[in-house]
């Protein structure tokens, strides 16, 4: 037997053993090869663009939201610019000759500008950016456009983008110029929800967003170039019917109020008859402090029992179905009468004994409504219920803004319906309304019953371009007839006249309107004889009553204390909100101005000469100027219905004298001059900060304070 070579053995062995390492290197270098065919050709396009999407991506650039705006053009509420500054701190842009070079000064001015860090704190910021390449540092957030200005002039800030490395970031912020005013009917934005006019027209307002190409770099995300890949479309403005004039006068005659009462909440709002235009509508709130903020919209969100202000629709229900004649006599008896179970008062004690029908709606007699009400429809009350639909009371507005209470309206048949059901409901008890719904039909009266819905928005714009109108809204052209109509106006007169709301009656302009109180207790929201009262005092109404130009509900919400009616709290604050406007608003008091002269022309201190002439020809005033072409004059009173007006020049390079003049004088005469106007207060100029005669500086602060 042939033996083996040891040595030929363990050569074929290491052979095999390189083959087999061979064999498995080649077949690792097919699948390395395989993969990375598979990654190129196959799978290549979704890893490139999974790679671009973590290194690249677009964001989105907010559009500037459009403005809403009162009646007259001011701003209520605006998108203001506000600015992000970072700062590339790489070498390959600001160099360490440039840097170092101005490090020390940069951070004093950053110091003294800002004012929330020493400079050495700033210093220090900055050289960690450094050491660290922060292609995108950021130095502060929130910074204004006048901050942005100054900023601009800074050490190795002024060199720009490519020198300094400034980047800045605008951004914008929701201002409201007059704060509190109708706050909550025009909005805001929380957390992406959007509430009043700013959610309702949102469409409008917010325009369409772009996008901007952002590369992903350490700390954050950087744009890859200035220039905006898809530029932003800006939102349209709004134009509302609120008059800042009317707004101010109504929510500080509320506020008073609710302050002397200490009450809980409450809410105004004025209505033109003829349009349904809101021009006006305040809701405060007592906050922990003991203040009032609006934080609720009461008047468009709170349906409640509404108490007497309803007894208005029984009223009309009586009157269509000739149930009985407003000088028809009525038993009231001793002001206490049952139905059921449940005892039915009068605020009087004693009652009201025998009265007109007239009388009982003007004195506001419970017992007098409950018990024509219940006898004229305790077998049909489904009568009773088709006369407050015919009235849209259980219908809701269907306005913009959201939120709006839904009105309850109790029917037969319905769990919860008894023997006293109709009787409280037709002094305003069981049913609910808000405030705004109780306003609208008092409005149908005044507007010859004609049910208008309420509006709070007229036009739509976009660089003072019309793009919508909103036209007044007919819901119901008549909601009853003729005859009754006329018998309601001159009932809802009386109550001023003679009735519960005698002590707002005036001698200059007739009010018509019907006070209520209703009465609840925290616990269960309505009436009951034990626990603690709460009640809920108002004021519904017109003026002037002869030719009615707005509607006004008042409602004040827990008023504590002794006084607590709707005659005693919330009737004040309806006229003294009443004779405001009527005594500032040229289309209400029109007859007084073409029918009276004048006793006191005011003066004027220094006014535009085409103003001027204007103003004082409405009160067919002479007009005299002796100086041919001025600009601008000071009118002194010279006699009943004569002005001698002074020419009064403003020289160039010099800071002008604008105390006494109205705001926009101001602002043209400031403005034109090259200063920055910070603005305080309003009304005339009572003060401003840089001394008249002064060289002015272009670009300098001036601070006018308005009375």
């Amino acid at each position: 037997m042939e033996k083996t070579d040891p040595k030929k053995q363990e050569k074929n062995d290491i052979l095999w053993r390189v083959y087999l390492v061979y064999l498995f290197t080649v077949v690792f270098a097919l699948l390395i090869l395989g993969r990375v065919i598979h990654l190129q050709f196959i799978d290549g396009d979704r890893w490139r663009e999974k790679a671009r999407n973590e290194t690249l991506r677009y964001i989105n650039i907010d559009a500037v939201r459009g403005d809403i705006l009162a009646d007259d053009g001011r701003l209520l509420a605006t998108s203001v610019p506000v600015y992000e500054i970072r700062i590339d701190l790489s070498r390959k842009v600001v160099s360490d000759e440039v840097l170092f070079a101005g490090i020390d000064s940069l951070a004093l001015r950053l110091s003294r500008l800002f004012r929330d860090k020493s400079q050495s704190e700033y210093k220090r910021m900055i050289l960690k950016a450094r050491s660290e390449q922060d292609q995108f540092f950021l130095l502060r957030r929130n910074v204004n456009y006048h901050q942005l200005v100054e900023l601009k002039t800074f050490p190795v800030l002024r060199l720009g983008r490519y020198r300094g490395g400034l980047r800045v970031i605008e951004r914008s912020r929701r201002e409201t110029p007059f704060k509190t005013l109708a706050s909550r009917t025009i909005g805001y934005e929380r957390e992406g929800v959007y509430v009043g006019l700013e959610g309702a027209y949102r469409e409008f307002l917010e325009g369409t967003q772009g996008q901007r190409l952002m590369q992903r770099i350490s700390g954050g995300w950087m744009p890859i170039n200035d220039e905006d890949e898809i530029q932003p479309v800006n939102g349209k403005d709004v134009i509302t019917t609120i008059n800042i004039n009317i707004q101010d006068v109504a929510e500080n005659a509320l506020q008073k109020q609710l302050q002397r009462y200490n009450a809980t909440h409450g809410t105004v709002v004025v209505m033109e008859v003829a349009t349904g235009k809101v021009k006006a509508i305040s809701n405060l709130t007592r906050n922990g402090a003991g203040n009032y903020e609006e934080v609720f919209n009461y008047a468009i969100g709170e349906s409640a029992e509404p108490g007497s202000t309803f007894k208005l629709a029984s009223l009309i229900a009586l009157l269509e179905d000739g149930i009985v004649k407003p000088d028809e006599f009525v038993q009231t008896g001793n002001g206490r009468t049952l139905f059921a179970d449940r005892l039915m008062r009068d605020a009087k004690d004693g009652g009201f004994g025998t009265i007109t029908f007239s009388e009982v709606f003007a004195l506001s007699s419970n017992v007098g409504f409950s018990t024509l009400v219940n006898k004229a429809y305790s077998r049909n009350p489904s009568r009773f219920i088709s006369h407050l639909e015919n009235l849209m009371i259980d219908k809701p507005l269907g306005i913009e803004i959201k939120g709006e209470g839904i009105p309850k309206v109790p029917r037969p048949g319905e769990a919860g319906w008894s023997g006293v059901t109709l009787p409280w409901l037709s002094i305003g008890y069981g049913v609910s309304l808000t405030p705004l719904q109780m306003l609208s039909l008092y409005n149908a009266i005044a507007n010859d019953g004609k049910y208008m819905k309420p509006m709070f928005v007229e036009e739509v714009r976009q660089t003072g371009k019309l793009v919508k109108r909103f036209e007044p809204q007919v819901v119901k052209r008549a909601i009853c007839s003729k005859p009754t109509l006329e018998k309601v106006k001159a009932m809802l007169e009386l109550v001023v006249e003679s009735g519960t709301a005698s002590g707002i009656n005036t001698q200059v302009y007739r009010i018509a309107g019907k006070t209520g109180t209703a009465q609840y207790t925290s616990s269960s929201g309505g009436y009951k004889s034990s626990e603690r009262m709460i009640y809920r005092a108002s004021f519904a109404g017109y003026f002037p009553a002869d030719n009615p130009i707005y509607s006004m509900i008042v409602v004040i919400h827990d008023p504590k204390g002794w006084v607590y009616s709707g005659s005693q709290v919330a009737a004040p604050v309806f006229r003294e909100i009443a004779d405001k406007i009527y005594a500032t608003q040229i289309n209400v008091n029109e007859n007084y101005l073409h029918g009276a002269t004048m006793t006191m022309l005011p003066d004027v201190v220094a006014g535009s000469v085409d103003d001027l002439r204007r103003i004082y020809s409405i009160f067919n005033c002479r007009f005299r100027l002796a100086e041919k072409g001025a600009q601008w004059a000071t009118a002194r009173v010279s006699g009943q219905d004569t002005v001698q007006a002074t020419s009064r020049e403003f020289i160039h390079n010099l800071v002008p004298n604008v105390v006494g003049m109205g705001l926009s004088d101001a602002l043209f005469l400031l403005e034109n001059a090259g200063l920055r106007v910070r603005i305080s207060g309003r009304g005339a100029v009572r003060s401003q900060s840089i001394r008249p005669g002064t060289r002015t500086v272009p670009g300098s602060e001036i601070v006018i304070q308005l009375s």
